[in-house]
């Protein structure tokens, strides 16, 4: 489980294609020590929930399979691009920001970016059948970044970035037209299933 409190903005080293179409991906840490890494641990990689495969000094290997590139803007990425990082959380850790699973639910489009006030406020679009899973004040996770939903109007909703975000997460790389890895409140998945019994 994770928090959507990213503890690091690593950078791609290696992006190599595997003969399975899968990718195995190097990503070098800047604050996150890999050396402390377990093989086999999660690691969230823009909200990706991904394994350690191989760590270094600096670095860490992880393989990114079909379903996660169907499903995740990790396949877009190349080397020398940035992702937001943060391991899984310890039973006795700190809850900083809401229940992540690390699975992406789906992928959503910067349709708009403006300034507000010192803060950057950002515009996401949905597909229409997921607007459920949406609602103003609620919570929602954004390439790993646990975030609170401000403005709902159809598929289209919007997101606050704070100064403190922007500088220590990939916000500030999002432009009109990117595509971002979206993860919805577990906890209205869990609703839903519920009243459909």
């Amino acid at each position: 489980m994770f928090t959507g409190i990213v503890e690091d903005v690593g950078k791609i080293e290696k992006k190599i294609l595997q003969k399975t179409g899968e990718y195995l991906i190097r990503i070098k840490c800047n604050m996150l020590n890999p050396k402390n890494f377990k093989l086999g641990e999660s690691i969230a990689v823009n909200g990706v929930c991904l394994t350690v495969t191989k760590s270094g000094k600096t670095y860490f290997e992880t393989l990114a399979s079909l379903e996660t590139l169907s499903k995740t803007n990790l396949g877009n990425k190349s080397v020398n691009d940035y992702v937001n990082l943060e391991r899984a959380m310890k039973a006795n850790g700190r809850f900083g920001g809401h229940i992540v699973s690390g699975h992406v639910d789906t992928l959503g489009k910067v349709t708009n970016v403006k300034k507000a006030g010192k803060s950057v406020e950002y515009w996401f679009r949905i597909n229409k059948k997921l607007t459920k899973y949406i609602i103003e004040k609620g919570s929602i996770t954004i390439d790993g970044i646990s975030l609170t939903i401000n403005i709902v109007r159809l598929n289209i909703f919007s997101v606050n970035i704070i100064p403190h975000t922007s500088q220590n997460t990939i916000s500030n790389s999002w432009l009109n037209k990117s595509e971002v890895n979206l993860e919805f409140d577990m906890i209205a998945k869990y609703i839903e299933k519920m009243v459909k019994k």
